[in-house]
């Protein structure tokens, strides 16, 4: 049995799990701080989040570019996307106006990468390794 990970939807699925963390969480977990549990504004799991993010989207494009389509425009709204999130965490008093934005390049990107993955089916280049 043949098991392949859709990385793409995978990342597609993290960032829309991030988003719906920021929107909704503040709103339905406010009651945690009264059993120990800070998870709101908590440095450490939002950067651990971005970081997840990072990781599975990096991998997910990186094997889109060198095995498919060997475009760059998905790893640069991808970075774009990431560096958002990242300056949403220096800047948290305008975290809305930075994590809109950076959802949708994030998203955005998986997606332009999915689509050309499913276009161009294996289209080699010289640096190819497979």
């Amino acid at each position: 049995m043949n098991f392949k990970v859709n990385w793409d939807a995978l990342g597609i699925t993290t960032s829309i799990a991030c988003a719906i963390h920021c929107a909704i969480l503040p709103l339905i977990m406010t009651s945690l701080p009264l059993f120990g549990i800070n998870i709101i504004d908590n440095d450490w799991f939002e950067y651990s989040m971005i970081l997840l993010a990072f990781v599975v989207g990096t991998y997910s494009l990186y094997h889109g570019y060198k095995k498919h389509h060997h475009s760059f425009l998905p790893i640069i709204i991808f970075t774009l996307g990431i560096t958002l999130l990242v300056v949403k965490q220096i800047w948290h008093e305008l975290h809305l106006w930075f994590l809109i934005p950076a959802v949708i390049f994030i998203v955005t990107a998986h997606v332009i990468n999915f689509r050309s993955c499913r276009v161009h089916n294996h289209a080699h280049k010289d640096d190819c390794n497979h």
